[in-house]
């Protein structure tokens, strides 16, 4: 194999392992989010990358996108075939089988050919559910004298499932990572020593949302405030402060809606009966498609209610619309990992009251609010109090979206890059980056999404991967690839 001082096209292929995935049927929380937007963005730069997933059993095996340098893998689909809800309905029984199927292929499919191209190859796996396949391809890499031609990384989203993971077998196959410093030291009380990789944003969320929409979500609510809380609904995600918080700001005789969109876990039902307990009206609302019109008609008509539990599909462009009218995201959990909505809702221009656990983003007052307590009356106290300060309110808004254009998957990717790098010259699959020349300068131009100006800035650095897309460590980029959300 060639040595090479950088991570290329050229000379990489990506297999990413996860048991969420693109598809609507994989796409139960941030995961589905993360591997979506990380596979596109490694294929946007120019990767050929492998995503495997629990996919839909109604699409294709085996998927080429984005010219063919995405190739989605769709796994356990004739499991899924007999479990249509989603991804984790028949959790185990596809992770018997993604376990025993996946490793021979990502190795035999995978590695061996990248290996005869002279290509070396990144594996990263994804939460618990891929712990065991990354161990084992690790030892069939091993068995084949591959393993020096691969680059093993294992990232933990949440702490789901570690009580099911061999930790000492998972550190001996491969480099662990996570996505905040929060996981990081969770990890590390457990003995783990890890890199930690943020989540990013696509760079389209940046976007300026269209006024005359979050107008029109305000006017058809006839509310003095707007709340809004999109999670699973889960114990961790604090739904009962989100709607004590709501109650109180009733009593006040302000008129209050929360605008709710759970998931399908049994802990929805008690807060909603806590809601109808503390005298809130609630009204259950389902749109009739996923258009964005569909979404916004079925809000209307509903203004008496203190709750409108959303139960059907939310797309982005609807949650930015919602993120940006709302007085309040209440983002507000008590055990956070990263916080995605956390973060879209800054890129849209919202206000995120966010938890104090993993949101590495946040600065408090300056471009969100942070909850440090369980008590609704801080949401209550908060609320009021940039009712206020409007200038406050507006300023935030303002630093939240410039503070969201340094979360990009484009910058995102650039530290994965790094770190990968850094693991595969101790394994001599890259050499030692040569030093440029003190008079080679790259010229950046970073985009201020909020303000529309542009800021450049010269500065003596290395150009960025030769030929490959030199802004992406500052920007990120668009290469059209496209959604593949369906």
């Amino acid at each position: 194999m060639a040595q090479h001082d950088e991570m290329t096209p050229e000379n990489t292929e990506f297999a990413i392992l996860s048991f969420e995935g693109p598809d609507l049927y994989s796409m139960a929380g941030g995961l589905g989010v993360r591997v979506t937007n990380l596979s596109q963005a490694l294929a946007d730069l120019g990767f050929t990358v492998h995503l495997f997933f629990v996919g839909d059993p109604r699409f294709p095996g085996e998927e080429p996108t984005c010219a063919s340098r995405l190739i989605l893998h769709r796994w356990c689909q004739w499991i899924s075939h007999y479990h249509p809800v989603g991804v984790y309905q028949g959790e185990y029984e596809k992770l018997h089988d993604f376990n025993e199927s996946l490793p021979k292929f990502v190795v035999d499919q995978i590695v061996k050919p990248a290996e005869a191209k002279g290509k070396l190859t990144v594996v990263l796996g994804e939460d618990w559910h891929t712990a065991e396949a990354m161990c084992r391809i690790n030892d069939l890499l091993g068995f084949q004298r591959l393993r020096s031609r691969a680059v093993l990384f294992w990232n933990a989203n949440n702490t789901f499932g570690f009580n099911q993971i061999d930790w000492p077998r998972l550190a001996g196959a491969a480099t662990i990572t996570t996505v905040s410093r929060y996981m990081k030291q969770i990890m590390l009380g457990m003995g783990l020593g890890v890199f930690v990789i943020p989540n990013g944003i696509p760079r389209d969320l940046l976007a300026d949302v269209d006024e005359s929409l979050t107008a029109r979500l305000r006017e058809s609510l006839d509310a003095d405030l707007v709340l809004a809380k999109v999670a699973r609904w889960d114990p961790d995600k604090r739904w009962h402060m989100a709607v004590e918080a709501t109650a109180r700001l009733k009593a006040r005789g302000l008129k209050t809606v929360l605008l709710a969109r759970g998931g399908i876990e049994p802990h929805g039902g008690e807060v909603i009966e806590n809601a109808l307990r503390l005298g809130l009206t609630v009204k259950e609302v389902h749109a009739a498609s996923d258009s964005l019109d569909d979404s916004m008609r079925a809000l209307e008509g509903n203004a008496g209610a203190d709750v409108i539990s959303i139960r059907s599909h939310c797309t982005q462009q609807f949650l930015r619309v919602v993120y940006r009218a709302s007085d309040a995201v209440l983002a507000n959990s008590g055990h956070e990992p990263f916080g995605l909505v956390g973060l879209e809702t800054m890129a849209a221009g919202g206000i995120a009251f966010t938890g104090s656990t993993g949101e590495d983003y946040v600065l408090p007052f300056h471009n969100a609010i942070v909850l440090e307590t369980s008590d609704p009356g801080e949401i209550e106290g908060y609320v009021m109090y940039l009712e206020a300060y409007p200038t406050l309110k507006e300023n935030m808004r303002k630093a939240a979206r410039a503070t969201a254009g340094l979360f990009t998957w484009g910058v995102s990717v650039e530290n994965l890059l790094q770190k990968l790098g850094y693991r595969a010259r101790i394994q001599s699959l890259l050499g030692v980056p040569r030093r440029a020349a003190p008079s080679q300068v790259e010229t950046r131009v970073l985009e201020s999404a909020w303000a529309g100006r542009e800021l450049r800035l010269d500065e003596e650095t290395p150009v960025s991967r030769g030929a490959t897309h030199p802004e992406r460590a500052v920007a990120g980029v668009d290469t059209g690839c496209g959604k593949m959300l369906r």
